[in-house]
């Protein structure tokens, strides 16, 4: 079967300097800035959805018994399909993640498609610290410091969902109706540590693309880049060492004079480059999941320089509606980076390296020290690297999920590279991994389409039976208590 060429979720790499180890990479984000405006893109894939917009009163920190401030939770709601709580109707919610709430609504397909087949009802929360849901009145005042920012955490926005889901069940009459998790990327973590920490809050989860081992060492720190690489090298052997040897010519042409302005020219930046390092960073982006750039870097015709060839390639991703006149290196999109470096510089501490040999990035080895002092120096955060395994788990999940775990669904695709740091071999009978050759970043979530391939179709139906078996438990349970 061909291999898809698709634009899926992507990863990007944060911004953080070349001292060490170089940038962790973040889960989303996009640069491009079109002509007009980046809407189109974001609607390319997304069917028309309709919800409802409302918001609830959160706890600034749900585990202090103080006077704290209260924090607007924007949350969507969709019940056409809902078949109501005197039958129990389910209740799917999506575990918000690093972003505004919207963009993962326009772009979880699955979710909306399966609501009529269940009857259920479509909840979408979201993450505290993003899009709307910011406490102490603004952004600005929300990340203003270390303090501010103190309960932008996991565990506060695990502890958010849990609060709405059970007002709101109590407030509709709804307390018998179970609830369905889902989430992918972050927000895939999100939803199966949510039901492993409120296993009386919801029934069961799909995790996907959840790297809820990238900590530690757990699995190794070059997992992630390798993985990446190996996607380009069995794409195109030449592409792959295309883009190896550009790091090189890249340095090079850096360190002339004027060569900053070369760069900025080649590349179509909107600004004048000012360091290399940033190029560097924002070429790696595009990398982390688009092996079919490689057909644009190997149609270059003879002659074409490295570095032209490199911009072509890019180009898929970047260029993707074909309309950007020039491009930003920062980000400008509508999810949260700061937020993020916040939460990586802090407890979501995932170690990560490029090997010499097997990767085609840029060679660097993970010093925890070096992103310790710039944690301090640009955020006054000390990062806690063990705090996530000793809240969760991690470290033998075979032992700990099949002990204290149920219902969770783990599905990933080999070309993902988070997939190297998440769950890829069942665990139990409820405890499943759904694994695929050929899948990408949650890419399972995305709205169907007549043209998915069949491994695709074929997962998301695996999906349903496991949800439906979840259900039709819970419903055998309900009938059992109640006839006694």
């Amino acid at each position: 079967m061909a291999k898809p060429s698709l634009i899926i979720f992507v990863i990007v790499i944060s911004s953080l300097p070349s001292f060490q180890s170089k940038p962790l990479p973040r889960f989303l984000g996009k640069f491009s800035r079109t002509s007009p405006h980046n809407s189109e893109r974001r609607h390319q894939h997304s069917k028309p959805i309709q919800y409802e917009t409302r918001y609830f009163p959160q706890n600034l920190d749900h585990f202090s018994f103080s006077d704290t401030p209260k924090l607007q939770q924007r949350y969507l709601v969709n019940s056409e399909h809902w078949v109501g709580p005197q039958r129990h109707g389910p209740i799917f919610l999506y575990c918000g993640n690093e972003g505004d709430i919207l963009w993962f609504a326009e772009n979880t397909g699955f979710v909306w498609d399966l609501a009529p087949r269940f009857g259920a009802m479509v909840l979408f929360p979201e993450h505290r610290y993003y899009g709307e849901s910011m406490p102490f009145g603004s952004e600005e005042e929300a990340y203003k410091n270390a303090s501010t920012l103190s309960f932008l955490t996991a565990e506060q926005a695990l502890a958010d969902f849990a609060v709405l889901i059970t007002e709101l069940k109590r407030n509709w009459s709804a307390e018998g109706c179970p609830v369905v998790l889902f989430g992918g990327s972050y927000g895939g973590m999100l939803a199966a540590w949510m039901r492993l920490k409120y296993p009386h809050i919801a029934i069961g989860a799909l995790a996907s693309s959840a790297p809820i081992l990238q900590f530690e060492d757990i699995v190794p720190t070059e997992t992630f880049y390798d993985i990446v690489s190996n996607d380009f090298r069995r794409e195109s052997s030449s592409c792959f060492n295309t883009i190896k040897e550009s790091w090189d010519a890249l340095m090079t042409i850096g360190q002339k004079q004027n060569g900053l302005l070369e760069l900025t020219k080649t590349f179509h930046l909107c600004r004048e480059l000012k360091k290399t390092e940033d190029l560097a960073d924002w070429l790696e982006s595009a990398y982390s999941y688009l092996a079919m750039v490689c057909r644009r870097i190997d149609g270059c015709p003879d002659g074409t320089s490295t570095l032209e060839r490199v911009f072509e390639g890019i180009s898929v991703y970047y260029n993707y509606s074909g309309n950007a006149d020039c491009f930003e290196l920062e980000d400008t999109s509508d999810v949260g980076t700061d937020g993020w470096n916040w939460q990586a510089c802090t407890e979501m501490v995932m170690p990560m390296s490029s090997s010499r040999d097997r990767s085609m990035f840029q060679t660097y080895d993970y010093n925890f020290s070096s992103f310790q002092d710039w944690c301090w120096k640009e955020l006054n955060a000390k990062p806690r690297p063990t705090w996530i395994t000793t809240e969760f788990g991690g470290h033998d999940i075979k032992a700990t999920l099949k002990n204290l775990g149920s219902n969770i669904i783990f599905s990933n695709g080999l070309l993902d590279p988070w997939s190297g740091g998440s769950v890829l071999q069942n665990i139990s009978q409820s405890i499943v991994a759904l694994v695929t050759e050929e899948g990408a970043h949650h890419i399972d979530l995305r709205f169907s389409t007549k043209g998915d391939p069949d491994w695709l179709v074929e997962q998301r139906e695996s999906e349903v039976k496991l949800i439906q078996g979840w259900l039709d438990e819970f419903y055998q349970e309900k009938k059992a208590a109640f006839d006694m």
